[in-house]
């Protein structure tokens, strides 16, 4: 005899994203990257190797550095997500964004979100003393334009400042 029960795969989940509840029913499966550029339209974090090696997809949970592609979804329920599109406020760039357009941290564009929310992270962490120390904190990121030097330079930039 065969058993003929179908669980359903959805699960409901409620996500705090860049300030705002958003609501979803989503596959259990679903990882956070996806929810967030299928689900929420918020496209700002690239989908790179899928594997957690690039750093492309680098959110904040709840303050803290997450691979939105190793995450699922369901694992963030009732957190609180930020990602690229949520570092604004007001219509103001967050420093760390100033600081990487004034040092030209990025070329193609492809790795700067998850680079910005990384150097965010790290900032916080109190892990920018020196340019070793923000290589060695900021190394989870690829950049294939190779702009790490100017990208080093932001974040120290900003660190000199005091953080944020």
């Amino acid at each position: 005899m065969r058993n003929t029960v179908s669980a359903d795969p959805h699960v409901d989940v409620m996500l705090q994203v860049n300030g705002s509840a958003r609501r979803l029913r989503l596959d259990s499966r679903v990882t956070l990257l996806d929810a967030l550029r299928d689900e929420l339209d918020l496209t700002g974090t690239k989908k790179g190797c899928d594997q957690g090696a690039c750093g492309a997809r680098t959110v904040l949970v709840d303050g803290k550095r997450v691979l939105s592609c190793l995450t699922l979804a369901a694992q963030c329920q009732g957190r609180e997500v930020t990602t690229i599109e949520g570092l604004a406020a007001d219509g103001a760039l967050h420093p760390v964004q100033e600081a990487f357009i004034r040092h030209d941290g990025f070329q193609c564009g492809y790795c700067t979100p998850g680079q910005i929310m990384s150097a965010v992270a790290l900032l916080q962490e109190g892990r920018a003393g020196s340019d070793a120390e923000i290589r060695e904190f900021m190394s989870g990121n690829l950049c294939r334009c190779g702009a790490y030097p100017n990208i080093v330079a932001a974040i120290r930039e900003v660190a000199g400042r005091g953080g944020e």
